[in-house]
């Protein structure tokens, strides 16, 4: 029976990441496509090609960041936000939720950094991101630290961490993408049964 329920549960743990992976992956599809064809039914009536919504949304997508990138569209853009950078508690949403995704963004190397986070005379080291190279343009307050930098300790099994001003030369840069070290950091860094078996 112990060995029926260890089968059980291995099973599980095999099947439950991919059908919730597969399964959230079919309703963003559907979604998207549905979305899409909503908007382009009035152009092509009946005609359906599957696939055709998410090839239109993706061609839309690309064409909305070509003009994001010209300088004019960007004005235009920047009023389309006032609302959303104005009112109290919308502001706080937005903005939190478009720096989020900013972070993520293709930027320079340097400015999406994953590090370990060491205090002088202490052995214990977090993983981090560095969020801001530099502390220029923060309030007055927090923008006289020189050669300071902005590090992001999330935490496990939550969304949610700290933000620490530490001088550089405490941090050591990792060979780890943010997307690897912000999913490890969900799952408190755990290690699956085989990795364990393996050391």
């Amino acid at each position: 029976m112990k060995r029926l329920s260890q089968y059980f549960f291995r099973g599980l743990i095999t099947f439950l990441p991919l059908a919730l992976t597969v399964y959230v992956l079919i309703l963003f599809v559907t979604w998207v496509e549905r979305t899409a064809m909503g908007m382009i039914r009035p152009v092509v009536g009946d005609f359906y090609l599957p696939g055709l919504g998410i090839a239109l949304g993706a061609v839309l997508i690309v064409a909305l960041g070509f003009l994001i990138s010209l300088p004019i569209t960007s004005r235009l853009l920047s009023w389309v936000e006032l609302p959303f950078t104005n009112l109290p508690v919308v502001k706080s949403i937005y903005s939190s939720l478009k720096n989020f995704a900013d972070y993520f963004a293709p930027h320079e190397k340097d400015a999406q950094q994953v590090v370990l986070l060491n205090l002088p005379g202490q052995e214990l080291a977090i993983v981090g991101l560095v969020t801001r190279q530099s502390l220029r343009g923060l309030p007055k307050g927090l923008g006289h630290l020189d050669d300071r930098v902005a590090v992001y300790l999330p935490m496990g099994y939550m969304i949610g961490g700290y933000t620490v001003f530490v001088p550089r030369s405490w941090t050591s840069p990792i060979d780890m993408s943010v997307e690897e070290a912000m999913r490890s950091a969900l799952i408190a860094f755990m290690a699956s049964s085989k990795q364990e078996a393996q050391s």
